[in-house]
């Protein structure tokens, strides 16, 4: 992210998240304030999309890691878990519309330049500010991510919910593990989703591979460089190593199974995994 700019990304990922609305009319992941969040018209991000025809299966991933992510937080919230934090919010729209009322506080967590442009789209649109919303804005180059929501008002003696999506291949493997540690240090029952890629050499498929090495170039442009990568069974260790006994991995199989009746992975990511893992 350039310096006092907004994350490029995110707007990126809200564009894609609203285009899925359009074109696949929400088939994996239905987000009514989508396309309202952005302030344009459904025509212009139509012809976008018709224009880079070869992002589809990067939107696809995108709908089936917030699909993902949102029926795991469901079944905690089922289980009686009353908070969540977005970690890199950027123009997501959970907070605004989901359907838990007052069971449910919400903490947006982003830098303040991400989060102050949000907040002036949000007012553009007028989508009005939920009273269980809480804004926790964290540079994390002066603050952690402990001291950024105890200032705004988060609970770290109950569980919580943790969803960061388009997150984790931007950042080190240093503060992976660092706000990893914190989400594991929670009270019992304190669950993390999160998506990441295995590194582009281990991945068979030369479209997907290739796709993803489109991908890595595109967001170096944007000034957002992918950084890291996971090899899956080392990355499960670790996890273990950190008290998370509950893990569920989708890769791109799983991820073709699951969504698209099967069909071959190109269709639905770019060689990607959404994973759940829960603490003891």
């Amino acid at each position: 992210m350039e310096a006092g700019q907004p994350s490029r990304t995110a707007l990126g990922t809200a564009r894609m998240r609203a285009v899925h609305q359009l074109i696949e009319n929400g088939s994996i992941f239905s987000d009514p304030m989508a396309v309202r969040i952005l302030g344009v018209d459904a025509e212009s991000l139509l012809a976008d999309a018709e224009a880079n025809q070869a992002k589809r299966g990067l939107r696809l991933f995108m709908a089936v890691r917030a699909r993902f992510a949102e029926d795991e937080l469901a079944k905690s919230v089922a289980q009686g878990l009353r908070q969540m934090v977005v970690l890199g919010a950027g123009l997501d729209t959970f907070a605004y519309r989901h359907p838990y009322g007052d069971r449910l506080r919400v903490f947006e967590v982003d830098h303040p330049v991400t989060q102050a442009w949000k907040r002036e789209c949000l007012d553009k649109v007028s989508i009005p500010l939920p009273a269980t919303l809480s804004f926790a804005q964290v540079d994390f180059e002066r603050e952690t991510l402990a001291d950024g929501l105890r200032a705004a008002g988060f609970d770290p003696s109950v569980p919580a919910f943790f969803s960061w999506l388009g997150v984790v291949p931007y950042l080190t493997e240093a503060a992976i593990f660092t706000t990893l540690g914190f989400i594991a240090g929670l009270p019992q029952g304190t669950t993390v989703v999160f998506d990441y890629a295995n590194p582009a050499e281990s991945i068979g498929d030369q479209g997907a591979r290739a796709a993803h090495e489109d991908l890595a170039r595109r967001v170096a442009a944007l000034g957002e460089t992918l950084t890291t990568s996971f090899d899956t069974g080392k990355l499960h260790r670790k996890l273990a190593e950190l008290s998370f006994s509950t893990i569920e991995d989708l890769g791109p199989l799983d991820i073709a199974s699951r969504y698209f009746g099967g069909r071959g992975n190109r269709t639905s990511n770019n060689g990607g995994h959404v994973l759940s893992a829960t603490n003891r």
